[in-house]
């Protein structure tokens, strides 16, 4: 896995915490981000909705096609299924 470059806010209820410590946690922090980050994951929570045709997608791969696309749909949305 590569680093990627975010910047992070962690806030630590420890006041007493080495900077080892500290690595360990942005570390464990950007492997959890890294795997729920993933175009599989987005596309398996959320929904496409097209108004143009009347229609809700729930099919990953034509979440996956619009997100790549790289032109925009207009009154196509992508809601979150949460």
């Amino acid at each position: 896995m590569h680093k990627s470059n975010r910047d992070l806010l962690v806030m630590l209820k420890q006041e007493l915490m080495t900077p080892q410590s500290v690595e360990i946690e942005v570390n464990k922090l950007h492997e959890l981000l890294y795997k729920t980050e993933r175009l599989d994951c987005f596309a398996a929570a959320h929904e496409l909705i097209d108004l143009n045709k009347y229609k809700i997608h729930n099919h990953s791969f034509e979440i996956k096609k619009l997100i790549r696309s790289k032109k925009d749909h207009p009154f196509v949305f992508i809601s979150n299924l949460n």
